[in-house]
This record gives C-alpha cells, structure tokens and sequence, in this order.
C-alpha cells in the first residue's frame, strides 16, 4: 500500500488504508487524469508528491460513482475538471452534504470544500481517454472505463476480491441491474489484461474471467434466492455481514 505504481503503459494505481480503495492515474493526450483519489488527506497529498515526480500536469478528474470516497479531491491536483456522467453528477450534486459529512466522518483530514464538485461529462469531446462503459448497478451513473489499448479495465466498485456485489438500496431492480453491467464487463474485458477495482488488489490474466464469475455466481445466487457461497463473506470479513443481509433482502422484494 502507499507507493503510486505502473501496472500498464500510462497507468498508475495507489492503493489506500482505508478498505483498499484504488486511486488511478490515466496518462491522456494533454496530461493526467486522476480517477477516484483517496482517500485520507494525507494519501491525497502523498499522492500528490507521487503525480509531481510523474513532472506531467493533471488537466482532470473522473469519479467513477457519486459515493463520496469515489468524489474527493485535493487542491495540490489543481482547479481542473472533475467529470462523472451525467446522471453520477446529478446525483453527486443532491447528495453533497451528505457526501461532506460521510467523509468527515469516515477519513481525516479530508478537504472537504472539494468533496462532490464534479460536472456532467461532456458527449462532444473525449477529456476522460477509454470507453465510458456506463450501467446502473451499485450506483446511478455508475461508469467503468475501458483502456483498450492498454489493455486495461477500471472497474469502479465492481470485480473486487474483497468486497462482494453491493446493491443500491436508492434503486429497484438492482439484481437485473447487476446482470446487465455484468455482462458489459464480460464484453469490456475481452479487451482487458489488467483490471482495476474501486476496492480490492489488481487482476491480471486469467483472474480477470474469476472475479467477473465470483460477481455472476453472486448475483445468480441471489435472483434463485439462494444463499451465496462466496469466499469473501465469512468470520475473516464480519463487516460484510450487513451489506449482505440487505443485499438478501432487497433480492427478495424484486
């Protein structure tokens, strides 16, 4: 943890303390584009240090969900353009305060007058490079991005090997939802060597096809009404043990 590395030709990730999350930086045409910083104050200067001895210049921000660890920022990255989609925006928009205080409450030493500036990604241009593979599962809005040709794909909070499929409780039809960005993955990662999650340690190779099965047999589980088999939940990660429960019985409410 701590060290920005490259785990592909322009991209670096820094994995924080604070539940594995994922900071990325995406090497573009005019720059840097930093995706879902975090998540400390004192990672997001560190990670500052790291993105200046890079010596190219940030021209923006990409969160991949409106949850407010997916929607900080720091001011050392600069007063560039911070993008999610359209719909991500909005919601991230609504939900500002609520974000604040969450971070506030949940990290130190958060700037929290940057948390959730984010604006609608613009159609016409391409500031964010990749494919913008947007669905509706986990979150509204929620987007991954596809790198193909570095073969890499940023998940958002999907595809983790240590967190299990978490449904939006804001949001019907999540089971569905889930199925279907699911499926845009499986497509998404034909292309993909390396994939970043949200959460979690980086897959390469064949584990990109298992943490893309785990969510199916996950999710699949929970439209029969079974109970999952999932070596992600158990004593080892009592945390889950809520998330679950709620997954469980928004499944069943369908």
């Amino acid at each position: 943890m701590g060290t920005l590395h490259e785990v592909a030709d322009g991209v670096w990730v820094r994995q924080s303390e604070w539940v594995w999350a994922n900071s990325v930086v995406v090497r573009a045409q005019d720059g840097l584009v930093l995706i879902d910083p975090g998540i400390h104050g004192s990672e997001l200067n560190q990670l500052a240090d790291d993105v200046e001895r890079l010596g190219i210049p940030v021209i923006a921000g990409f969160c991949t969900h409106p949850h407010w660890d997916h929607l900080l920022w720091h001011p050392r990255f600069g007063d560039v353009p911070r993008y999610a989609t359209p719909a991500a925006a909005r919601v991230a928009g609504q939900a500002r305060e609520r974000a604040q205080a969450m971070a506030a409450q949940s990290a130190s030493g958060i700037p929290l007058d940057l948390v959730a500036l984010v604006t609608p990604l613009p159609a016409a241009s391409a500031p964010v490079p990749g494919q913008i593979i947007e669905h509706q599962a986990h979150a509204i809005g929620h987007a991954a991005v596809l790198l193909a040709d570095r073969g890499v794909l940023l998940a958002g909070d999907m595809l983790s090997d240590v967190l299990i499929p978490l449904l939006d409780v804001r949001q019907d039809g999540q089971v569905t939802a889930y199925e279907t960005a699911l499926d845009r993955l499986d497509e998404a990662a034909a292309h993909a060597d390396v994939m970043i999650p949200g959460h979690g340690t980086i897959a390469e190779g064949p584990e990109v096809a298992a943490r893309l099965a785990a969510d199916h047999a996950y999710v699949d589980a929970l439209r029969q009404g079974n109970e999952p088999l999932d070596p992600r939940l158990g004593p080892h990660a009592h945390w889950l043990s809520g998330p679950h429960r709620t997954n469980l019985e928004q499944a069943r409410k369908r």
